[in-house]
C-alpha cells in the first residue's frame, strides 16, 4: 500500500520477507518520478534491503501480524527516509563499527550491515517514540 504526495511517499508492508520485491518496485517508481541517479537506487535499495531484513528478522514477534513502514521525504539536496516498526526496542546505531581488517573467521558475527548502511548514507539515527523504533536514513543527492 502506497500514498502520495509531490515530496512526500509511503510504503507500508507486512513484516515479512516475502515482502522485499516490493521495495526495489517502489525505488523504481520514485526514481522515476523524483529524478534520482540510477547509482542512488541501487544504494538506496541495498540499505533498504538490510534495514528492512533486521527489523523482520530481529525486532518484530509475529511478524506477519506488523507492519514496516517506510517514509521517504525528498528535498532539495536530500533524501530522507524514515523506517518505522512496533517491534523490539533496538538501536542499531548503538553498535560498535566492525573491526573489517581482520580475517573473516576473526571477526565478531553481524554488524556488518549497520555498517555498511552508515557508509552509504550521510547520517542515520534512531529514536524509540511511543512503542515504536523509528530508523532514520538521509542522503544527499
Amino acid at each position: 500500500m502506497t500514498a502520495d504526495q509531490n515530496n512526500r511517499r509511503q510504503l507500508i508492508l507486512p513484516g515479512e520477507i516475502a515482502a522485499l520485491p516490493q521495495i526495489t518496485h517502489f525505488l523504481e517508481r520514485l526514481a522515476s518520478d523524483w529524478g534520482f541517479p540510477g547509482s542512488l537506487v541501487l544504494n538506496l535499495n541495498l540499505v533498504l534491503e538490510e534495514a528492512f531484513t533486521n527489523v523482520v528478522k530481529y525486532g518484530l514477534e509475529n511478524a506477519e501480524d506488523q507492519e514496516v513502514i517506510l517514509d521517504f521525504e525528498k528535498n532539495p539536496d536530500k533524501l530522507i527516509i524514515s523506517i518505522t516498526d512496533k517491534g523490539k526496542a533496538f538501536d542499531p546505531t548503538g553498535r560498535e563499527e566492525p573491526d573489517i581488517s581482520l580475517p573473516a573467521e576473526d571477526r565478531q558475527i553481524g554488524g556488518l550491515g549497520i555498517f555498511l548502511i552508515r557508509k552509504m548514507m550521510d547520517k542515520v539515527t534512531y529514536e524509540r517514540k511511543e512503542g515504536k523504533n523509528i530508523f532514520r536514513l538521509e542522503k544527499q543527492w
